[in-house]
């Protein structure tokens, strides 16, 4: 493939030559007398990367997509298609000739988004992008937006990788965030001193880092006015073909979305805002209205129960017979087929719920105007529903509609105000926007306390999404001390036992984690999952999610016995409850085979990776970004086996069928 790769005729001559970095050592490390494998290329030669912007040379589009790894080890940089020469950038750095946007968006620089010249620096922000991905299996700002994507690049300090993966070296979480600071002069100075701090973390000595950058912080809130905050070539851009990494987050609800469904009262639409004529139905009609009303107050006592599916079968049933007596539009309808939409959302059925709504908003919309309450409530629960089905950019634009209406109708402190902002400021952290969504939530969270009380449900579920939004940030230790607030008030005023207490308390445990106070966090884990197993049971969801978090931190600690312990019994217990090939089961699986390859039983790993790919293959498909990824780890695997000629043909199997990925995306 790379001996079609033509350049362009009058292209620098650095640019028609190769440029190729020496393959990577296996992880046994060199042989006895300290002799470089058979194979491997002189060390004198320098880093692909170092050798082009040696030349004077900005890439300015690295991305793994022109990045390839040979069978012999090699790696390659190709596709100098819109490189340019240091004292050529000016201008064209940021437009082609048609005035096209250049780069890839999730491995843009700041300073290429923002339209400003770069250099070499550039290249390495996006090195830094590969990195992550290479190590987490997602880039840093994984949105399908591409407005999101940018936004994120140029305002929002990337999650730690280790917050993905928490088995990564320490030294190479440093080098990917320092890689990654928005300011070029706070990155390494070369792709040398990169390679440097590469070789010396992978060495057998103590690393100590001489230079540390510290964590990029993000920018002060811009007030909207200033808004679009990016240049106007990049309104056109989509994220085009990227991988995913499904499989490295755990399939459980957000924080935020699985409390503010049941804490947050909805506007009361149940009773007939026209009632029927007496004349107008039957003596045996009215009766029967009578009977469904009451059946719809049923459906909504199983709503709070949790019992959806129940609820939903009810309303559905009312709903059609009161559509047969009283007509399509009338409010009686409405109102039920309001509440099935709502039932849809809770059951996983997000698009059939976006549907039925879209039916509600427009026939209210007809009837009593676009900023009714009633128009307004179905409106933003449409937005709640697109946030569901991933659309987040189409959830902030029906929800800051849906604002101004009530705060032009209603005022800024109405309840449902204060809902529809909060439900802003969750969907504003989905779209990599976390400063703003600190902003919003923070303000929503005073103006409840103010309204409701500092220790009503409501200003808890907001004070939630404020830690939530700190955590994003990195200020961990401020959302740690909100969220242990938080569970303290949710104990006093709702008990103990209750799923939201419960649910602060492991958010306790996941930001002791993350500052790095792994024995507290075990502590916390413990007794929780002790605590869900007493209420909920042992295989409920949330016990052995509890249980899963136990298990992370006893690795961390390097109790690696006790982990693969745990990692063992939750996933047997998964494997009961969901099926062997459930995304849990197998996330839990591959705790099982980190474990064992930490205790150096790499036979024994290579059969639980093995398991864990061949799932996901079967389920998923051969080419999906979470089966590529677990045959990487196979392929890893095989290399600390020896078995090097496997893996190399292993990973040479993974890279064709993410090009063929790539080149289906373009």
């Amino acid at each position: 493939a790379l001996s079609r790769l033509r350049p362009k005729a009058g292209a620098p001559a650095a640019l028609r030559r190769g440029a190729a970095v020496a393959p990577r050592p296996t992880q046994q490390g060199r042989r006895p007398g300290g002799a470089a494998p058979q194979g491997a290329r002189p060390a004198r030669r320098p880093p692909a990367l170092a050798y082009t912007h040696r030349q004077g040379i900005v890439h300015r589009d690295l991305k793994p997509a022109n990045i390839v790894r040979l069978t012999d080890g090699t790696v390659k940089i190709c596709d100098f298609g819109i490189a340019r020469l240091g004292h050529d950038i000016g201008f064209t750095s940021r437009l082609t000739g048609t005035g096209i946007a250049m780069g890839t968006p999730h491995y843009m620089s700041p300073e290429q988004i923002g339209g400003s010249e770069v250099d070499q620096r550039s290249d390495l922000y996006s090195l830094g992008c590969v990195l992550y991905e290479i190590a987490t299996g997602a880039p840093p700002f994984d949105h399908d937006d591409a407005w999101a994507v940018l936004i994120g690049h140029r305002d929002t300090p990337p999650r730690p990788p280790r917050e993905h993966r928490a088995e990564l070296p320490g030294y190479l979480e440093r080098i990917i965030l320092d890689l990654l600071a928005k300011e070029p002069g706070q990155r390494p100075d070369d792709a040398l001193e990169v390679a440097r701090r590469i070789a010396a973390g992978r060495a057998p000595a103590v690393y100590v880092p001489t230079v540390v950058t510290p964590r990029p912080q993000p920018r002060p809130y811009e007030p909207a006015a200033r808004e679009p905050r990016l240049p106007s070539w990049t309104r056109g851009m989509t994220t085009g073909h990227k991988a995913t990494a499904a499989g490295l987050r755990p399939a459980l609800p957000e924080a935020g979305a699985a409390l503010t469904g049941e804490w947050i009262a909805r506007p009361v639409t149940g009773r007939p805002a026209l009632p029927p004529r007496p004349d107008a139905v039957p003596a045996a009609g009215r009766e029967t209205l009578t009977a469904l009303a009451g059946r719809h107050s049923t459906g909504l006592g199983l709503g709070r129960l949790g019992r959806w599916s129940e609820a939903g079968e009810v309303h559905r049933a009312v709903a059609d017979e009161r559509e047969r007596l009283l007509g399509a539009d009338h409010p009686d309808t409405l109102a039920s087929r309001y509440e099935l939409a709502f039932t849809l959302s809770r059951t996983g059925r997000a698009a059939d719920a976006l549907r039925v709504y879209k039916q509600v908003a427009a026939a209210r919309t007809r009837a009593l105007g676009a900023d009714h309450p009633d128009s307004l409530a179905v409106r933003q629960e449409m937005a709640y529903v697109l946030g569901q089905l991933g659309r987040h950019f189409d959830a902030h634009q029906v929800y800051r509609a849906v604002l101004a209406a009530r705060e032009q109708t209603m005022g800024p402190d109405h309840p449902d105000t204060l809902r529809c902002r909060h439900n802003l400021a969750f969907n504003l952290s989905r779209l990599g926007r976390p400063q703003d969504s600190y902003r919003m939530a923070h303000e929503v969270a005073a103006a409840r306390a103010r309204v409701l009380g500092p220790d009503h449900p409501d200003t808890l579920v907001t004070r939630y999404e404020v830690a939530y939004a700190l955590g994003q940030l990195g200020r961990w230790p401020e959302a740690l001390q909100q969220y242990r607030e938080i569970a303290e008030a949710r104990a006093r005023t709702l008990g103990p036992d209750h799923a939201d207490t419960l649910a602060a308390r492991h958010e306790i445990g996941i930001g002791l984690g993350r500052l790095g106070r792994s024995a507290e966090a075990l502590v916390v884990y413990r007794d929780l999952a002790a605590d869900r197993t007493r209420v909920h049971g042992p295989a409920h969801a949330e016990t052995l999610r509890a249980r899963h978090g136990l298990g992370v931190n006893l690795g961390r600690l390097g109790r690696w016995e006790e982990a693969l312990a745990e990692a063992r019994d939750v996933c047997a217990i998964r494997e009961r409850a969901l099926g062997p090939d459930h995304p849990d089961t197998l996330v839990s699986r591959r705790e099982v085979a980190v474990s064992l390859g930490w205790l150096g039983r790499w036979p024994d790993a290579l059969a639980e990776y093995r398991q864990v790919a061949s799932a996901r293959e079967r389920v998923l498909g051969a080419d999906h970004a979470d089966t590529l990824a677990s045959r990487n780890d196979e392929a890893h695997c095989l290399e600390q086996l020896g078995r090097s000629a496997e893996a190399v043909e292993l990973y040479r199997r993974v890279a064709v069928l993410r090009q063929q990925q790539a080149a289906q995306g373009r």
